[in-house]
């Protein structure tokens, strides 16, 4: 698995805990047909849009029983109900089977999910994650702010994740522990991460500096970890945009 230049965007959920897991499959009648909670958020996905990405990439090609919509519809409801194993998520639509035809689920046995994870292509959900990202942004643009400015203001920072060698020997970070680092630019209006980027664990976070889409006149927060005089200069004072970040003890 090749993770250095993985670059893509994604709206995350924030993972809704307890007893939502049997709330989302809860019946409501709506037009004469009955309809869960779960159905009724995911119809709120532009579908004629999803498939345009997915055909983009060929996503379904090969497809016999299972395909990209379900995919992202079994990982999307593992993301809202806090399920973090592929064997949860197996248990889980086993135990309400009755209920996956209603929610626009299928069974999904956990060789297949994990087989797909592998092998569809993760651009389909970067640009898919675009689009959802752009949709949020326009809904929160208006909305008043804490601070008194009309401009975007974004927070950038990373967050290094610990992984198992054994499982994700690809991941080697020191000796005997293995991790990624994740960069992530948040949109401080509506908390909207609008970029993720991984790279190995051991890439120093000034490293990541490039791949930020620097806006005119945007406000960009960072640590200190991003004070690189060079890039700092080039990347926002030369394109009209503004930085906040800690200073160094020696500057």
């Amino acid at each position: 698995m090749i993770y250095n230049d993985f670059y893509f965007s994604r709206l995350d959920f924030a993972p809704l805990h307890g007893h939502l897991r049997m709330l989302l499959f809860i019946d409501y009648v709506i037009m004469n047909q009955r309809k869960t909670v779960f159905s009724q958020i995911m119809s709120l996905i532009p579908r004629y849009t999803f498939e345009k990405c997915v055909d983009k990439y060929k996503g379904n090609r090969h497809s016999i029983r299972l395909t990209c919509r379900d995919q992202f519809y079994a990982m999307s409801f593992a993301q809202f109900t806090d399920l973090d194993s592929l064997r949860s998520i197996e248990a889980t639509f086993s135990a309400l089977s009755s209920k996956l035809y209603l929610s626009g689920l299928k069974p999904m046995p956990k060789s297949s999910l994990a087989e797909m994870n592998s092998k569809k292509d993760w651009r389909i959900y970067r640009d898919f994650g675009q689009v959802l990202i752009k949709r949020v942004q326009d809904l929160y643009k208006d909305d008043d702010f804490c601070l008194d400015i009309e401009n975007a203001v974004y927070a950038f920072d990373s967050s290094t994740i610990s992984l198992c060698l054994c499982l994700c020997p690809w991941a080697k970070f020191r000796k005997n522990k293995g991790g990624i680092k994740m960069h992530t630019l948040l949109d401080l209006r509506g908390s909207i991460p609008t970029l993720v980027y991984l790279t190995p664990a051991s890439v120093h976070d000034s490293k990541a500096m490039d791949k930020i889409p620097v806006e005119a006149g945007a406000r960009y927060l960072m640590d200190r970890g991003y004070c690189n005089y060079k890039k700092l200069y080039e990347l926002f004072q030369l394109q009209n945009a503004y930085f906040v970040t800690r200073g160094k003890f020696n500057m």
